[in-house]
C-alpha cells in the first residue's frame, strides 16, 4: 500500500458503487492515503474482495453490502460507516445504473431505475452526510458527475439529465452547507473503459474518442479517482460547488 501521502488519515470515507471501476479505484486510493473506507455495493461477491484487496495492500476498509437506490438505504450506509467508527467524513456518491435509449424508447421502469440509483441516492446521501458530519470538522462530498452533463450524444435524454441534474445539486449543497464546513464538489469523467461502460463501447469509438482528445488517449480509472481523492482532500481546501472536468481536454476543444 503506497503510504508516501497520508492526507486522509483517520478520516472515514464511503464510496458507493465501489464493487468495480471508478468505485473500486477511488476506494483503494483513499485507502491507501490513510482513510477507513466503506465500500458499498449492492452484492457481498462484489464488495468483499474489494475490501479484501485494500487490507492486503495495508489498508483499512470495510464492506457496506447496501442498495442505496432509497433513501432508507443510503441513510442506512452512512450511518452504519458512522457508528462503525465514530465519525464521518468523506462520502463518494458514485453509484450509477445506466441505459441509453433513443427518446421513444424510453420506459417507466429504466427512468426510474436511473434516477433512483443516480440521482435521488445522491440527494438522499448529501443529507444522510451532513446529518452525523462534525460540526467543528466539517468533511467533503464528492458527487460523480459526467461531462455528459455539458456535452452531449445520441440516446441519452436521462443519462445527461440526471448528470446535469447532479451539478446543480452539488451547487445547491455547497451553498447549504458551506457555513457547516462541508464542502460538495462534483467531478465529471469523459469515457472511461471499465466493467459498467463495456457495452457501450467498440474498438472504432475508442479510437474516434482518442482523436478527439488533445492528450491522445482515452482516461482511466486512476485518472478519475484522483480527481475524487483531490477534491475530497484538504488541496481543495478552499474549493466548492466546483464541477471537476477530468477528460483529457476532449469537452472544451474542437480537434
Amino acid at each position: 500500500m503506497d503510504t508516501v501521502t497520508r492526507d486522509f488519515e483517520g478520516q472515514v470515507a464511503l464510496v458507493t458503487g465501489a464493487g468495480n471501476g471508478i468505485g473500486k479505484e477511488t476506494a483503494r486510493q483513499l485507502a491507501a492515503r490513510g482513510a477507513i473506507v466503506g465500500v458499498n455495493d449492492l452484492k457481498a461477491e462484489l464488495v468483499l474482495p474489494v475490501v479484501e484487496a485494500i487490507r492486503a495492500a495495508g489498508g483499512q476498509a470495510f464492506a457496506v453490502v447496501q442498495n442505496i437506490a432509497s433513501r432508507e438505504g443510503i441513510t442506512a450506509a452512512v450511518q452504519l460507516a458512522r457508528d462503525q467508527h465514530g465519525r464521518f467524513d468523506i462520502l463518494v456518491n458514485n453509484a450509477a445504473w445506466v441505459r441509453y435509449q433513443a427518446l421513444p424508447d424510453i420506459q417507466p421502469e429504466t427512468m426510474d431505475r436511473m434516477l433512483d440509483v443516480g440521482f435521488k441516492s445522491v440527494v438522499w446521501g448529501m443529507q444522510a452526510a451532513a446529518a452525523v458530519m462534525d460540526p467543528e470538522r466539517g468533511g467533503a462530498i464528492v458527487n460523480v458527475a459526467s461531462t455528459a452533463a455539458l456535452r452531449s450524444t445520441l440516446n441519452a435524454v436521462v443519462y445527461s439529465g440526471i448528470k446535469a441534474g447532479i451539478l446543480g445539486v452539488t451547487r445547491a449543497a455547497a451553498a447549504e452547507l458551506g457555513a457547516r464546513k462541508i464542502r460538495v464538489n462534483a467531478v465529471c469523467p469523459s469515457a472511461v473503459p471499465t466493467e459498467g461502460t463495456q457495452r457501450n463501447r467498440n474498438a472504432e469509438r475508442d479510437a474516434q474518442r482518442v482523436a478527439r482528445t488533445p492528450l491522445g488517449r482515452l482516461g482511466t480509472i486512476e485518472d478519475i479517482a484522483k480527481g475524487i481523492c483531490f477534491l475530497a482532500s484538504d488541496q481543495a481546501s478552499f474549493m466548492t460547488a466546483q464541477a471537476l472536468v477530468v477528460d483529457g481536454g476532449v469537452t472544451f476543444t474542437n480537434l
